[in-house]
């Protein structure tokens, strides 16, 4: 799984020196498929479900799942970029929100935010502990900030399959779920909003939105629990 979350780790790393106004999504899509296939990695959405893209590429009010297009990447975006790959039949997911040249104050809040609510789940993601313990301090560290966390969509086990067992929540009590054991492997993924946590879903059938139309953002990480702490495969 390690090689697997590393090409993930590369690839976010090419798009976030890549990533420009002016480009689609589709075009953005279409570079990360090349990168994933180039290193030996199977891009793991495509197809997954029907899916019919390499990434899921979602802007501003976006929460996940957006499809890339046509649309076009403007300066002051937010833009999300959830990526999955396969190597040696084994997964590796990890997503990251970039700025695209300046963005506001509160979108760059948001970001930042974003990612301390991801590091806060990834610091109780200790053997023994019970899985609760990352979904309340994901909780609390975007509530903190002034944040909303999405309520309908969650975290997942992953290993030979995408989505295993058990989904992990960005909410909910410290009591909460099965105690952590050494060998587990969790995509932790918090999706904070600035606004309120309500979405929906458009007529697509993929892209979720916040229900107020205000930003969203979205960091992922696949964790390994061991003996001697959380390990973080997607990175590189």
């Amino acid at each position: 799984m390690r090689r697997a979350g590393r090409v993930v780790a590369q690839c976010l790393d090419m798009v976030g020196t890549t990533i420009e106004a002016g480009m689609t999504t589709k075009q953005l899509d279409r570079l990360i498929e090349d990168f994933l296939l180039s290193h030996g990695a199977i891009p793991a959405f495509k197809d997954y479900q029907g899916y019919p893209a390499s990434a899921c590429i979602s802007i501003n009010d976006e929460v996940v799942h957006g499809i890339p297009g046509n649309r076009v990447i403007r300066e002051g975006d937010l833009v999300s970029v959830d990526v999955g790959s396969i190597v040696d039949e084994y997964y590796g997911d990890s997503a990251r929100t970039y700025a695209v040249g300046q963005v506001s104050r509160e979108k760059l809040a948001l970001l930042e935010g974003t990612r301390k609510c991801l590091q806060a789940g990834i610091d109780k993601a200790r053997k023994g502990n019970k899985l609760g313990e990352i979904s309340a301090a994901v909780q609390k560290a975007a509530e903190d900030q002034g944040f909303s966390v999405v309520r309908q969509l969650v975290g997942h086990g992953i290993g030979r399959q995408m989505h295993e067992e058990p989904q992990v929540p960005n909410f909910g009590s410290p009591d909460d779920g099965p105690v952590l054991k050494a060998g587990m492997v969790l995509a932790i993924e918090p999706m904070i909003n600035l606004g309120t946590y309500d979405v929906r879903t458009m007529p697509d059938g993929w892209t979720i939105v916040t229900a107020d139309g205000m930003p969203s953002a979205h960091f992922e990480h696949t964790v390994a629990i061991t003996d001697d702490g959380p390990d973080v495969l997607t990175v590189a």
